[in-house]
């Protein structure tokens, strides 16, 4: 039995100084470079979002989150009316306009 004993006290070691402080130096770089990759494009996305939805005049052609095509009518506080056929108008909230397909050009 003491040799085997022996054996494991030959195979146990202790971590070389600083390990730690790689580990931490390295999770961080992990975060940054996932910052960078994937939660900065996303913000700014999010941002061009809002204001392609503040800049929404009527006349502007329009695609909703659901898939459905209309002009903005007229422009409300909250929401926007939409039509999406003749004789056709919904009011539809401001974020469920996903994308601008036509945007009207206003004279100056």
């Amino acid at each position: 039995m003491t040799h085997f004993s022996a054996v494991l006290a030959q195979t146990t070691s202790t971590p070389p100084p600083g390990t730690g402080m790689s580990q931490i130096l390295f999770f961080g770089l992990l975060f940054a470079a996932m910052w960078f990759l994937m939660i900065a494009p996303q913000r700014k996305k999010q941002k061009q979002h809002e204001a392609m939805l503040k800049a929404l005049t009527a006349g502007d052609e329009v695609v909703t989150s659901g898939g459905i095509f209309g002009t903005v009518v007229a422009v409300k506080e909250d929401r926007l009316v939409v039509r999406i056929a003749e004789n056709t108008r919904v009011e539809l909230g401001r974020a469920f306009v996903s994308s601008v397909v036509k945007k009207t050009e206003k004279d100056k």
